[in-house]
């Protein structure tokens, strides 16, 4: 069976599977997303940013994190953004 074309053109290994994109000119990481039937390619991350990282230690990560959940909320919709902001940079 041939590879699905946009995890090609993405240069992703399989659905779900997000990936660093360093030399895209915005965005740091991409994600050919799946769920169900639907299909959706998405970019997300601010280009040279990181997180506060899975298990923040200091005061100022711990208060960056907590500021960057207030801003965004939590959500559980994989064909966003948002999710896989969350689940990799934070």
């Amino acid at each position: 069976m041939a590879k699905d074309p946009r995890l090609v053109r993405a240069g992703v290994s399989g659905y779900n599977k997000p990936k660093r994109t360093p030399n895209h000119k915005t965005k740091s990481h991409i994600v050919v997303a799946k769920e169900g039937d639907e299909i959706k390619t998405i970019r997300f991350g601010q280009q040279g940013v990181s997180g506060a990282g899975k298990n923040p230690t200091t005061k100022k990560e711990k208060l960056r994190r907590k500021s960057y959940y207030a801003r965004h909320g939590e959500t559980n919709d994989k064909m966003s953004a948002k999710y896989w902001s969350h689940k990799t940079k934070w």
